[in-house]
């Protein structure tokens, strides 16, 4: 049984890590190498003129760093008003607090392209068209129902009696929540912290309605130039896709004990 078990997984794996094995060997072929035929599982002779190429042509660099700033900024502020969002939402009783959760779940069945014409009106006549700001901004209102839904799950799985005992020492709540709540809920917080920056590392809708300035254009959007009308830069495009992920395989391996403690901790409680 454990044999069968082992052989199951394993076919699994190599199913799930062939495309980015694939994406890899393609950036390290050259443009006719990767359209031969028969396929080649494997480069004949490796190169990195797609690497330097989206660097020479682009400017990757810039892209990357755009979509670094955006997305830590829109995490930082998603998971600040997630977290005293969903403090709320655990700790006090009020009128339509049901119809409030049911409401920030019923905001992710909403397909995405629906507000994209009122929103491109509203950043209009803000006058933040082409600027981070506005991803930032469309991207932290995005994320906060669901994050909010996260947090709460996370502190209904912390007693009240913890900030009871610190304002019995004279903390205030919201002292309570910052200097006894907030340490205890580290994994939870970056556990949000996490799926926060990985959406908004990754968005593309918006991203290519709000931006069209080569100064501020993230990875998303510069990685979609490389589809023209009558071509795809496929080893150019493979490039810039393994670059892209390099940044959030770094992050889940720093953060892997405590993202790891964060999704075992934070069921949702009905």
């Amino acid at each position: 049984m454990e044999d069968w078990q082992s052989i199951v997984l394993t076919l699994f794996l190599a199913f799930a890590i062939f495309p980015l094995y694939w994406i890899i060997i393609t950036s390290l072929k050259g443009q006719k190498e990767i359209f031969s035929l028969p396929i080649q599982y494997w480069p004949e002779q490796v190169t990195w003129i797609n690497y330097l190429g989206i660097f020479q042509i682009s400017h990757f660099q810039v892209y990357i760093w755009n979509s670094f700033l955006v997305s830590l900024v829109a995490s930082a502020m998603v998971v600040f008003i997630a977290m005293l969002g969903g403090y709320v939402l655990a700790r006090f009783s009020f009128k339509g607090k049901r119809q409030v959760m049911f409401g920030f779940l019923v905001t992710q069945m909403i397909p995405m392209f629906i507000g994209m014409a009122p929103l491109y009106m509203m950043m209009s006549k803000m006058h933040i068209l082409n600027s981070l700001f506005s991803l930032m901004l469309i991207y932290t209102v995005m994320l906060i129902p669901f994050c909010t839904v996260i947090m709460s799950g996370f502190f209904q799985r912390i007693p009240n009696a913890l900030e009871e005992a610190a304002m019995m020492d004279g903390c205030s709540r919201l002292s309570a929540l910052f200097r006894v709540i907030v340490p205890i809920m580290l994994p939870g917080i970056a556990a949000t912290f996490i799926f926060a920056f990985v959406q908004c590392w990754n968005e593309l809708i918006m991203a290519v309605l709000f931006i069209d300035e080569e100064s501020v254009k993230t990875i998303p959007v510069a990685m979609n130039a490389f589809i023209k009308k009558y071509d795809i830069e496929w080893g150019a495009m493979s490039a810039a896709t393994v670059l892209s992920v390099i940044p959030t395989m770094l992050l889940f391996a720093f953060c892997q004990k405590y993202l790891v403690e964060g999704l075992t901790q934070g069921a949702v409680k009905g």
